[in-house]
């Protein structure tokens, strides 16, 4: 026996199991040959019969469809700037104060102000990750 396939994307999974449903493999036997093949953290029996039953009511996509919820519209680049803006007001605000403010949910607040603008808190402050040309000028120049 072969040793599992290592390195597999989930739309594969799916064609493997669209293809072994349209031989008329029953459900059960698609799960063996899906975790002989590549290995048990594949896909689950559930998530078999679940596509062998969609397969069933003639779909033919092999992509997720989407999902309802809301869409993630928080991190923009509108509320980068808001965050900004605030952020240079006032150096000791906190990600809740600017969570609340902006009625952002707080992950999306900590995104923006880590991921996009680069901030870290340092002594109770919100600095540059990256020091610019000026400050470190004014870091390391003698003092007179």
């Amino acid at each position: 026996m072969a040793p599992p396939i290592a390195v597999w994307s989930k739309l594969e999974i799916t064609a493997v199991a669209r293809f072994l449903f349209a031989k008329g493999t029953k459900c059960s036997v698609i799960y063996r040959e899906i975790v002989e093949n590549y290995g048990e953290h594949a896909m689950s029996m559930t998530q078999v019969y679940q596509w062998c039953s969609w397969f069933k009511d003639g779909r033919t996509s092999l992509q997720d469809e989407p999902r309802s919820g809301r869409p993630n519209t928080a991190n923009n680049d509108c509320n980068t700037a808001r965050v900004d803006e605030l952020i240079k007001v006032d150096r000791r605000v906190k990600l809740k104060e600017i969570s609340l403010k902006l009625d952002i949910p707080k992950t999306n607040v900590y995104e923006i102000v880590h991921d996009k603008l680069g901030y870290r808190k340092v002594s109770a402050r919100w600095v540059p990750k990256m020091l610019s040309d000026e400050h470190k000028r004014q870091i390391f120049s003698p003092s007179s």
